[in-house]
């Protein structure tokens, strides 16, 4: 991807969270330069990696395989936080996906906050790691429902559901762009991340110009 790509998305990104009252802390709209000079008292945002995380998965075209979120707070899998929760502000276009993987580790419930619809399709694991032809049950807010695998789930506004470990998922949204929320346990997109495709979980950057505000995958 291109810096001036990633840019105009986190622009646009402010305008859509403004648009639906969703906040951010304050140190989102640093710019490069205030990060320099700061020391521990940042370790947290960069250990856990909290902050601007946009990606195409490999696609070259964010529009129709992509995903923009904010991890607003998280805990480490290495043992350098004590938090054992993570939440993610997510926004999701119409018919852009995020291709089909689970976490082995990570128990999610994906929330709707607001605009279209959001569709989920599910399918269980097989010991291989392949897709599984099983029914599988899920919580959609509470309420459990036993679906047949490829079942797509629509989450309208305010509705939420619990994806279990190991549990296969795509999404995307209709009627609309749609602000999704995540609240989980600790979060690795590292090392808990099983891709059912070959792609890439953090772009590549071409600089063509200077970075609006620093990505996840820039700390390093």
């Amino acid at each position: 991807m291109k810096r001036s790509e990633v840019n105009a998305i986190q622009t646009n990104a402010k305008e859509f969270l403004a648009k639906h009252a969703w906040s951010l802390p304050k140190w989102a709209f640093w710019s490069p330069a205030d990060w320099q000079g700061r020391g521990s008292e940042i370790a947290e945002i960069k250990e856990c990696m909290l902050g601007w995380d946009v990606t195409d998965f490999g696609s070259g075209d964010f529009n129709k395989r992509g995903l923009f979120l904010f991890t607003l707070r998280n805990g480490n899998l290495q043992g350098k936080s004590k938090k054992q929760y993570a939440e993610k502000i997510m926004i999701v276009q119409p018919h852009q996906e995020t291709p089909m993987h689970f976490h082995r580790f990570k128990m999610e419930d994906i929330i709707n906050r607001g605009g279209g619809e959001l569709c989920i399709q599910l399918y269980g694991s097989t010991e291989d790691e392949k897709l599984s032809n099983d029914p599988l049950t899920v919580s959609i807010d509470g309420i459990s429902r036993t679906i047949r695998a490829g079942d797509i789930v629509s989450l309208q506004v305010g509705e939420s559901i619990c994806l279990e470990p190991f549990m296969y998922h795509r999404f995307w949204a209709e009627k609309g762009t749609t602000l999704v929320g995540e609240v989980s346990l600790v979060n690795d997109d590292n090392s808990d991340n099983r891709f059912f495709e070959n792609v890439g979980r953090f772009p590549a950057i071409e600089e063509d110009e200077t970075p609006l505000h620093l990505l996840v995958s820039d700390y390093t």
